[in-house]
């Protein structure tokens, strides 16, 4: 953990992405007031888990690729305390070059996606520093933010679930219809925002409160419970879930959280897989 909160430069050049150790702080503690950052993952798609009970659990894949610490936002100079993580390193030459020297300043790989994450002052990470899957633990609940799919220009049925017109005798060609969207001469006019066909998906999206299933260390991935917004490899923000603070946001038995995030050596000492625990009664168990 303390090589975690260490001096990093890391130089730009490809494959190099290790932290130097100039300086030590201690490790910072972890409270139920603390807000550690997020990550930026890609979204697999979906496949499914059984727990001890035979219970099928529908899952989505996300999997980690080079995430970093790119900048460091405080409220000195910002007014708030964020990270900027990015993601995804990318070839220089499709790189614009105010961000290469953007990159470059860092000491990091220019990265394809960026995104920022308010934390609190204790969990500042250094410049440089990589986030891996193990920065959540299974069991916890996390939020997960992403474009929702694009389903272009759609009618009234299926963008805002409306029932339609009659499917009886003396509707003509109107069946699916929006039916009357205005008044009468008082006011004579639409309201904004009035629920009508338009432009459908597309739009920023958060599922909140869902349940680390699984975490691959060697691949990196995050299986999480239920669907993800997006379309399959798309970036995806993960945080922890910002409903289910302080020792709701997992187990007592896996709290605290890896804060501010885990460390390279306790990866390295850890199993492949980690599974949430389920727990419980057998659900096909009848009570007499």
């Amino acid at each position: 953990m303390a090589s975690l909160l260490s001096s990093v430069r890391v130089g730009l050049r490809a494959g190099c992405r290790t932290m130097s150790t100039a300086t030590t702080t201690q490790p910072a503690t972890w409270t139920h007031n603390s807000l550690r950052t997020g990550v930026i993952a890609r979204k697999k798609g979906m496949t499914a888990m059984w727990d001890e009970w035979g219970v099928r659990i529908p899952v989505t894949v996300l999997q980690m690729e080079q995430c970093q610490v790119v900048q460091v936002l405080n409220e000195e100079t910002h007014g708030y305390t964020a990270l900027q993580i990015g993601s995804t390193d990318r070839t220089p030459k499709n790189v614009t070059k105010p961000m290469l020297g953007h990159f470059e300043r860092a000491g990091v790989e220019p990265k394809r996606k960026l995104f920022e994450f308010t934390v609190t002052k204790d969990a500042v990470l250094p410049v440089g520093t990589e986030l891996v899957a193990s920065h959540f633990v299974p069991g916890q609940f996390v939020d997960c933010s992403a474009p929702t799919m694009g389903k272009g220009f759609q009618g009234a049925m299926k963008r805002h679930g409306f029932g339609g017109q009659p499917a009886s005798h003396g509707t003509s060609v109107t069946h699916r219809s929006l039916g009357s969207t205005g008044q009468r001469k008082d006011p004579g006019k639409v309201f904004k925002g009035k629920k009508m066909a338009g432009r459908m998906g597309g739009e920023q999206s958060t599922v909140q409160n869902l349940k680390v299933m699984k975490i691959d260390n060697a691949l990196n991935l995050i299986y999480v419970k239920g669907c993800v917004p997006g379309v399959d490899d798309q970036f995806v923000k993960v945080r922890d879930a910002i409903k289910k603070r302080g020792n709701k946001i997992a187990p007592t038995d896996l709290l605290p959280l890896p804060f501010p995030t885990i460390a390279p050596e306790t990866v390295k000492a850890m199993p492949r897989e980690l599974v949430a625990k389920t727990g419980g009664a057998d659900p096909y168990v009848m009570s007499e």
